[in-house]
């Protein structure tokens, strides 16, 4: 018999493909935040042409990770103290509320956040700053989801990116609050093993908000 014609996967489009290269970039700070990124650069990394780099870099513009000069090219954003402040005050409210109704936790749930603690350890002894702040992110939304309130899962999944930028912004810059995101980590994975939900509440809520000391001037 004659064999099967080799299947193509259809490639995304130009204007997608520097869309992705740009973000992925700017989220794990290959891009740092003060670069001036040009149109032609961009083009010639990609391997597109100017017009999609235009339109992916006003998509970025308007999630608020570039600045667009004309003629001269896009700022890449710092994260600033205020987006820090009210990423985290969004966080507290929709998280604390999650721990609360995750308990009793289904074994499920303790399973995935055990691994999830697990990986971060593996990452942080390997360096992966990014693939930490990847875990803790995937840790925190598993907790969401599990409250069964998808209008609030929707929410946390649009403050994805900025966390995962954030996270790894806070990893460099305090590298010694690895060991103690993963510790505070176990201590919610306890709590909601123990089906304590007073006590899962008052880490989560620890926990985030050291965070918002950061963009306060105010570490402890």
């Amino acid at each position: 018999m004659p064999s099967a014609p080799a299947v193509r996967t259809a490639r995304p489009p130009a204007a997608e493909r520097v869309y992705a290269h740009v973000k992925d970039a700017v989220l794990h700070r290959r891009y740092e935040g003060g670069t001036l990124l040009t149109e032609g650069d961009l083009a010639e990394a990609v391997g597109v042409s100017r017009t999609p780099v235009r339109e992916a870099l006003l998509r970025l513009e308007g999630e608020g990770l570039l600045r667009l000069y004309p003629k001269k090219g896009a700022l890449v954003l710092a994260v600033s103290a205020q987006e820090i402040a009210d990423v985290v005050e969004t966080r507290l409210l929709v998280e604390k509320h999650a721990a609360a109704k995750a308990v009793p936790a289904p074994p499920g749930l303790l399973a995935r956040l055990g691994e999830l603690v697990e990986d971060m350890r593996r990452q942080a002894e390997a360096g992966d700053l990014a693939a930490v702040s990847r875990s803790d992110r995937a840790f925190h939304a598993e907790i969401v989801r599990s409250a069964g309130n998808q209008i609030l899962a929707n929410l946390y999944e649009q403050l994805r990116d900025r966390q995962l930028r954030m996270g790894v912004a806070v990893m460099h810059a305090h590298p010694d609050r690895i060991a103690k995101n993963i510790a505070e980590h176990t201590d919610i994975l306890q709590a909601l093993r123990a089906g304590d939900a007073e006590a899962a509440v008052e880490v989560v809520d620890r926990h985030v908000s050291w965070v918002r000391n950061l963009a306060r001037g105010d570490i402890r």
